[in-house]
């Protein structure tokens, strides 16, 4: 349960999920720009407010989970172009609602494949993992949170943690499925990893 203000649940997100060591400081607006603040790592958005996330949440009826909540709180999308960034709260959804193409591709049943993955093969996570494994059944009711390159960002509220976390994927053509992850967390931390290596 959260509390409201900066309760202690809130520190402990925070801490947990310590957006502002992963991303270096924003520069300054300038003035009368209506451009948003630039990180090195590309355009990341002012921060949504509590008011915007919970209104998300009502919208969606459900809770988002932590990390990806407190990624919203910290900035309000990443990324400008179209191909390449994290949904602004106000174009979060649903993929049957938000972009139903996308999701009618990949949830469609292939005469060969049933779409049912075993759990031994589905809960393998890191370089084990078969991007093919995956669960087609669950793709029309993930939320899409950004496109990146030549696929989508998504979460998987069928599948979470006893934290609320909810499992991530990257879902691509080129991947023939996705490549799974256990939190929003892990997904943004892989990416930051390839992308901007230390």
């Amino acid at each position: 349960m959260r509390t409201t203000g900066c309760g202690v649940t809130e520190l402990y997100l925070i801490s947990q999920y310590a957006w502002s060591e992963r991303f270096p400081a924003r520069h300054p607006v300038t003035e009368g720009s209506d451009h948003p603040a630039v990180s090195p790592l590309g355009d990341l958005y002012p921060p949504a407010t509590e008011a915007e996330v919970r209104k998300l949440e009502e919208g969606l009826g459900v809770e988002l989970p932590p990390s990806y909540r407190q990624f919203l709180l910290f900035a309000n999308g990443w990324g400008s172009d179209d191909d390449c960034c994290l949904l602004r709260i106000e174009e979060v959804g649903w993929l049957r609602d938000v972009d139903p193409s996308i999701a009618e591709s990949w949830s469609e049943p292939k005469p060969e494949n049933s779409w049912s993955v075993p759990d031994e093969l589905y809960f393998v996570y890191g370089h084990e993992q078969v991007s093919g494994n995956m669960r087609g059944e669950y793709v029309a009711d993930t939320l899409l949170a950004g496109y990146w390159d030549d696929g989508v960002v998504l979460l998987n509220p069928h599948v979470s943690t006893s934290e609320g976390e909810w499992e991530a994927w990257y879902l691509a053509p080129w991947l023939a499925g996705a490549r799974r992850y256990r939190s929003f967390w892990d997904l943004a931390m892989d990416e930051l990893r390839m992308r901007y290596p230390r």
